[in-house]
């Protein structure tokens, strides 16, 4: 136990840091060197303090209105900071913001030319080796349409944290199924024809209200934990990223909206992009999927559905974690849970 005292200033000293020093929280990147750089694309290779390293290379892929800092959220809670200290070969593929004049790219844009390159890259930079994706909510999507669409790119493993296949098992989205289905889907076409997209602020907003009670709650829980230091570090992160979201570019945030929102298509294994399908059962390479216990926007079932659509893969595990949508990537908890769950996984591959 603490006592009394030490807790007290504690506090004093994270106050101090808050008012004083703008906050607690060490938000410095992880160093980086650029390797490559297209539309929608600029590629990282995390430097090591000791040096190069030749093991197996890992793609961190993001999914898209998230900035890429999801994986770097803060010293002491950085996946990227984990994964290097591990002396794993790691890189990031960073899409950048989303301008209006980026309006009509698909999801055809990204799994046809954005990642293939990127894997690409990464297993030449890495001397050719196969390249193990860890992806996020939609980066894990699009990590399995990447590889059962392309069989022929070299994809040693997928890692798909919070991503949700079956959206009819998202019990926040539920109440607007009946305004969808009366408007025949038509109920946001408007918006996002008019503005080119969702807009950043609105992606913000809207992720944030996924964890409204946390939100009005979050000053209370700032007082009583005004002595812990970690505690403060992870909202500040938090809120940081949640003042950094990007904009879903129109035709993308089309396709998501009917695709996958509306008509639940990806749910039954397949996606129906333009007369070309791709099959979840096409997946051939090992995957780790992991869902959030506290997961609002990708809740359990709509995570684990994915597990009996991956038929051809040869081997699938399913975990839970603690934690929300972001906190079961990067939460205090992720540490232990997610982060443990990656390794094990990692290492029976490379072995």
């Amino acid at each position: 136990m603490v006592s009394p005292p030490a807790r007290l200033a504690a506090a004093a000293s994270n106050v101090v840091g808050k008012v004083l020093h703008g906050g607690v929280a060490d938000l410095r990147p992880m160093p980086r060197v650029l390797i490559d750089q297209g539309p929608n694309r600029s590629l990282y290779r995390m430097t090591h303090r000791g040096g190069t390293v030749s093991g197996p290379p890992i793609l961190l892929v993001p999914p898209l209105a998230a900035p890429a800092i999801c994986f770097d959220l803060r010293r002491g809670c950085s996946l990227i900071e984990h994964l290097i200290e591990g002396g794993r070969n790691t890189y990031l593929v960073d899409y950048g913001t989303v301008a209006f004049s980026d309006r009509r790219l698909g999801i055809e844009h990204w799994i046809d030319e954005v990642l293939p390159r990127a894997i690409r890259r990464v297993s030449a930079d890495a001397g050719g080796q196969d390249v193990h994706l860890v992806s996020w909510s939609l980066g894990g999507i699009f990590s399995l349409l990447v590889n059962a669409d392309r069989p022929d790119l070299p994809i040693a493993s997928i890692t798909a944290i919070g991503s949700p296949v079956d959206f009819t098992a998202i019990p926040i989205v539920a109440p607007f199924r009946p305004l969808v289905d009366l408007t025949n889907g038509h109920l946001l076409t408007p918006i996002y024809r008019v503005f080119g997209g969702a807009p950043s602020y609105l992606v913000s907003r809207v992720f944030r209200a996924t964890g409204i009670s946390k939100e009005i709650t979050k000053p209370l829980a700032i007082l009583s934990h005004l002595d812990d230091r970690d505690y403060l570090a992870q909202i500040e992160a938090v809120d940081h990223f949640m003042s950094n979201m990007y904009a879903y570019p129109g035709r993308t945030f089309g396709q998501l909206y009917h695709r996958l929102f509306r008509t639940n298509d990806l749910a039954e294994g397949k996606v129906d992009l333009n007369g070309r399908i791709i099959s979840l059962s096409s997946v051939r390479v090992p995957t780790l999927v992991v869902a959030g216990e506290n997961d609002t926007i990708a809740p359990r079932p709509s995570v684990e559905r994915v597990v009996e659509l991956l038929d051809k893969a040869p081997e699938v595990r399913f975990k839970t974690a603690p934690g929300g949508h972001l906190g079961v990537l990067t939460g205090r908890k992720a540490r232990g849970t997610t982060w443990r769950y990656l390794d094990q996984f990692l290492d029976d591959q490379i072995s």
